[in-house]
Order: C-alpha cells, then sequence, then structure tokens
C-alpha cells in the first residue's frame, strides 16, 4: 500500500498491556515484540504493564490509559482467546464507545493463511474510547508480528494512503 512521502511521520504515543496470569516482564516475548516493532518504526512507548486475566484489572488498565491525554494508542496482547479465563475482548467491550469490526476481521483473514481454520478461536477486536485507539490482539508473539506487520504499522502512520487511523485522531 502507498505511503505519501511528501507527509511528514508523526510518531504516535502508544502503550502496551500484556494480559496474562503466567508472564512477567522478563518472559513477555509478546510484549517485547510489539515494543521492538513501535519503536523501530519510529513510534513512543507511552507506557508498558503486565495485567491478569482479570476483567476488571483489565477495564481499570484501560479506563486510566484512555483518561491519560499522552496515549493515543493501546495495543494489548493476551487474553482473545475462548477459554473461560480469556477476558480482554469483554473488558475492551465495556469501555470503547465504538467498535472497529473491520480490524478483527482482517487479523483473522491474514491468520487464516498461516493457521487455517484455529483462526477461528481468535478474538482480537479494536475500537476507541475518546481519543484513543484500543487494539486487542492474541498473546503468541508470532500474532503480535502479524497484527504489526500487516495492520498497524500502516495504520497508524499518518503517511499511509488512501486513510489511516492518525489522521483520524483529531476528529474522534
Amino acid at each position: 500500500m502507498p505511503v505519501d512521502e511528501t507527509r511528514s511521520f508523526r510518531p504516535v504515543n502508544i502503550a502496551i498491556l500484556t494480559v496474562s496470569d503466567t508472564r512477567v516482564a522478563a518472559d513477555d516475548r509478546s510484549g517485547d515484540t510489539l515494543v521492538q516493532r513501535l519503536t523501530d518504526a519510529g513510534h513512543t512507548l507511552a507506557a508498558r504493564t503486565i495485567v491478569t486475566d482479570d476483567r476488571p484489572a483489565i477495564e481499570g488498565q484501560l479506563r486510566a490509559w484512555i483518561a491519560d491525554p499522552g496515549i493515543e494508542v493501546v495495543i494489548a496482547t493476551g487474553g482473545t482467546g475462548i477459554t473461560a479465563r480469556d477476558v480482554t475482548p469483554e473488558a475492551f467491550r465495556a469501555v470503547w464507545e465504538k467498535e472497529v469490526e473491520g480490524f478483527g476481521e482482517l487479523f483473522r483473514w491474514l491468520s487464516y493463511a498461516k493457521i487455517g481454520t484455529s483462526t477461528i478461536q481468535s478474538r482480537a477486536c479494536a475500537g476507541i474510547a475518546g481519543k484513543t485507539l484500543l487494539f486487542a490482539v492474541p498473546g503468541s508473539p508470532s500474532a503480535c508480528r502479524d497484527a504489526w506487520d500487516d495492520i498497524l504499522k500502516s495504520q497508524l502512520d499518518i503517511r499511509f494512503r488512501p486513510c489511516n487511523f492518525i489522521e483520524l485522531l483529531p476528529r474522534l
């Protein structure tokens, strides 16, 4: 897809949320993958934390970051499956004002080429709350790479044409 080189790149302030009952900072490979990719792209890591697979904990962290004018985007990894402990999509839906249905649809479509029908177990999702973009992706480093490389990298770049999320931020 085309990048309009006549436009100046604008770094975005991104927070990374890892949702896991077992991960700690030392072994958060999915969070590390996202941080590396966003910083390599020129964006700013505004915050990073790990919370357990607990809906109130996830919602609380999301609400805090949504209220922070220094955070424009939240990318969460983990808790998007179908087990009893996977509650990230429910937490996201409790805080956003608008869902961005196409993100989850596109993520699963892209994943199908790599993991086949197993992609139906993914509940990747996205939405908007206030002036904050919210994305939830599965908890594997591979899923994080796919989400960033194939969707988020371009959609979080104001130079991407014909449209991108960042040019819409002022109008949210």
